[in-house]
């Protein structure tokens, strides 16, 4: 009898020891679930501030001023209101009156596609269609730089995209820097298939002139660059000409990113590639029947080391756009340093009719 109830009480105990182990099972896996629901709130809420803090910021981004005055034959009417919407949940308001939507995005000398991020997103963000190219040997092309030995070279991720645009489709194009070249490139050779240039403190060269000319006031003349800077790649051997050039970190800092933000300069610094020489140094054909009936516009950036502001209008000047944009406090990379100015100047230019 008192074994049998020894038993009895042993079994009893480790019934309620079982008990005890799965309510205490039940409730670390509530704690943890609370845990996990407390945790995902406060993700939500970190998330919500920090769009609220970017929404911010970006209403007192920077001021910006333009001038429109149509220089080239076909005149325009640009009587178009000074005051454009910065929110941009009213801009899709605006997109019936966009009639191309296509919007190409030309990187400079040494970028790629990736430099455009803001730019996209923001562009994306209005139903606008934008489009970033990795020109021959930039960004993840995994072309030599020493091939790249033209400007039909270097330019054919462009003129590949304009070919296989369809019928009477055009696309607006942007060129940052160096990148002016390519699209005054493709200007002489697929005017039909551009609606409108946009040189964003770019080489807007002249007929019979190179793209490195225009950074003759930082670089010095090509002829001494060519024999002297110690920036200069030999990608076919010492004993041969130069096929590109680097700058060193430093360099690059104070030429291009004077005002832009640190992450940004960061990807910057691990993301450029050596830069072409020869479609640089390669004098441009621009004729009157085709490049100059084009629509260019050109945006000038006011804090710009490499191109400066004065080599920009001179450049306005010798060659004059139908209409100019200028971003205050800008340096050589607006799309890091005034995205939502160069945004809301592209979108002022996709407007004119």
């Amino acid at each position: 009898m008192g074994n049998k109830l020894i038993c009895m009480a042993k079994r009893n105990s480790i019934k309620e020891n079982n008990v005890g182990s799965r309510s205490k099972r039940n409730g670390e896996k509530s704690s943890k679930r609370r845990s996990l629901m407390e945790e995902e709130l406060l993700h939500r809420q970190a998330l919500s501030m920090a769009i609220q803090q970017h929404q911010l910021s970006q209403r007192f981004e920077g001021s910006m001023s333009r001038r429109i005055g149509s220089t080239s034959s076909r005149r325009r009417n640009n009587n178009f209101s000074d005051s454009f919407s910065t929110s941009t949940k009213q801009l899709p308001e605006f997109l019936e009156n966009i009639k191309t939507k296509k919007i190409v995005l030309i990187h400079g000398e040494g970028f790629g596609a990736w430099c455009w991020y803001k730019t996209i997103a923001l562009l994306e963000e209005t139903g606008l269609n934008p489009v970033a190219l990795d020109l021959t040997g930039s960004g993840i092309d995994l072309t030599d730089t020493k091939d790249v030995t033209s400007l039909a070279d270097y330019s054919k991720p462009l003129v590949d995209y304009l070919e296989n645009l369809q019928g009477d489709e055009q696309a607006i194009l942007v060129g940052h820097s160096g990148g002016g070249a390519c699209i005054s490139y493709a200007l002489e050779h697929f005017p039909e298939k551009v609606s409108k240039a946009v040189f964003l403190c770019a080489t807007m060269v002249s007929n019979e002139q190179r793209p490195f000319d225009v950074f003759a006031e930082q670089l010095g003349s090509a002829e001494l660059f060519m024999q002297e800077s110690k920036f200069l790649i030999h990608g076919n051997g010492k004993d041969k000409p130069p096929t590109g050039f680097m700058f060193e970190k430093q360099q690059m800092h104070g030429l291009y990113f004077n005002q832009s933000p640190t992450k940004d300069v960061a990807l910057a610094m691990v993301s450029m590639r050596p830069i072409p020489l020869g479609p640089m140094m390669e004098k441009l054909s621009l004729t009157p029947e085709k490049y100059g009936t084009s629509r260019r516009f050109y945006i000038q950036t006011l804090e710009d080391h490499a191109l400066s502001p004065d080599v920009q209008e001179k450049l306005v000047r010798e060659n004059p756009p139908e209409g100019v944009f200028k971003i205050k406090g800008s340096d050589h990379c607006p799309f890091f340093a005034k995205p939502q100015s160069l945004h809301k100047i592209l979108l002022e230019i996709a407007q004119i009719p």
